[in-house]
């Protein structure tokens, strides 16, 4: 080694020429220096500094290995100016605390990417007196974030490191911008307490938080139980004037809209068919059809009367009576269009929306196609085609002019019937088309 001085007026030992087997012959002269920047640092601040000190199975070797001068600790100074991974650096960190070395790696490199991986800092160099100083990696907590610490001098940085006034921590809460994120920093001990009671005033705040917010849910809930509570009332009374309506009409034996509701709307097959396969509930179409409590649907009702649901009610139609009593039932709609038709318009009509929300379920009806094949059913539902309306017909024993001249199909089936019929009423249930392509329902 020679004794030289840089231009910048320091000195240090240049590595002979031709000496290629020497250890330090590889390394580049600005890691030489920051080793010997290091190593003056490590005795400014009371230590003992080597340079190319190896472990004691030859595994690793420190740039600088700085001892306390009592024996109590000792610190590897690390100088990495070259590329190195995290796994690599991780490692070489890993096998010298395994023979009771710390470390602490050094780099005047704008962003090295291992940076707190380990504990590091990084270096940068003051323009008066070129001396390098801590410029990331040494943080204060100033909640919520951690900030930059003041740039100190190296010697001043680890003269804290020797006498614990700063050490490693791997921040909780985040760092400030534009600071990198880094997993390990250094810091006081101090601003790892104020971190501290930062989270746990948090901690404290977030349950104080939590607990209002279950107070409040826990008196909403009460307030909803006592709304279902007084709904429960007001669809049991509902539900038993529907029946009283129901028992009233068998008696009077109202039956021309309970016969037009079987024999012309469509769907109410499928969805007496759901109720029993799917509820377990033997219904049949209600004498009450066309009582407005049931908002332009069908009542599908048991033996005794009692309404067990409605099929396809309108939902414009649902105010007073009506949603009282469609609030406590089950809602049957022959497609999930009108099933989303309705649950929209009570959505938009808060006041006619029920706290949990309507049941609702679908048959799905799906048209035969008609004139493809003869109607086969052992009851037949016949509407008769006659001109621009439909109207209700039957089988019958003699062939009528109507029959002769006109069509009659099933509703049941869609197929066309061929067997004698006749027209059982002389008004029209219904126009042939529509606008909006449906049939009308009086």
């Amino acid at each position: 080694m020679h004794a030289k001085t840089s231009h910048a007026g320091l000195r240090f030992f240049a590595h002979a020429p031709g000496a290629p087997n020497c250890a330090l012959s590889g390394e580049s002269v600005a890691h030489h220096l920051l080793k010997l920047e290091l190593a003056s640092a490590a005795r400014d601040a009371g230590a003992h500094a080597e340079l190319e000190v190896r472990g004691p199975d030859g595994t690793w070797r420190a740039d600088v290995l700085a001892t306390d001068p009592a024996g109590a600790w000792k610190v590897a100074l690390e100088a990495q100016l070259a590329p190195i991974t995290d796994a690599d650096i991780t490692a070489r960190t890993d096998k010298m605390r395994a023979d009771g070395v710390t470390s602490i790696w050094f780099s005047d490199r704008p962003r090295p990417p291992w940076l707190g991986t380990v504990p590091s800092i990084r270096l940068t160099t003051q323009a008066a007196g070129h001396c390098p100083v801590v410029a990331e990696g040494l943080v204060k907590f100033s909640g919520p974030y951690w900030k930059p610490a003041p740039q100190v001098a190296i010697a001043d940085f680890l003269r804290w490191v020797f006498t614990d006034k700063v050490t490693v921590h791997e921040p909780r809460k985040p760092l400030a911008s534009p600071l990198r994120q880094l997993p390990q920093v250094w810091t006081a001990p101090q601003y790892i307490h104020a971190e501290d009671a930062y989270l746990a005033e948090e901690e404290r705040q977030w349950r104080i938080r939590e607990d209002r917010r279950a107070a409040l849910q826990q008196a909403h809930e009460k307030r909803r139980d006592a709304i279902r509570a007084r709904n429960a009332i007001s669809r049991a009374k509902a539900l038993e004037e529907a029946t009283a309506a129901e028992q009233a009409a068998r008696q009077t034996g109202a039956r021309k809209l309970r016969e037009i509701a079987i024999g012309f709307r469509r769907g109410i097959d499928q969805a007496l068919a759901k109720l029993a396969d799917e509820h377990g509930v033997s219904a049949s179409v209600g004498w009450s059809t066309g009582d407005p409590r049931y908002a332009g649907g069908i009542p599908l009702v048991v033996d005794d009367g009692v309404p067990a649901a409605v099929f396809d009610p309108d939902p414009g139609r649902v105010r007073g009576e009506a949603f009282l009593l469609l609030a406590g039932l089950l809602l049957i709609f022959p497609s999930k269009d009108s099933q989303r038709r309705f649950e929209n318009a009570a959505n938009i009509k808060k006041r006619h929306r029920p706290l949990d929300g309507y049941r609702t379920d679908v048959a799905e009806f799906v048209p035969a196609s008609s004139s493809t094949a003869p109607c086969t059913c052992p009851v037949p539902q016949l509407v008769a085609r006659i001109h621009n309306a439909e109207y209700l017909a039957e089988p019958s024993e003699q062939m009528e002019p109507a029959a002769a001249l006109f069509r009659a199909e099933c509703r049941a089936c869609g197929g066309k019937y061929e067997r004698p019929w006749r027209r059982t009423s002389s008004k029209p249930i219904g126009r042939l088309v529509r606008r909006d392509g449906e049939h009308p329902f009086p």
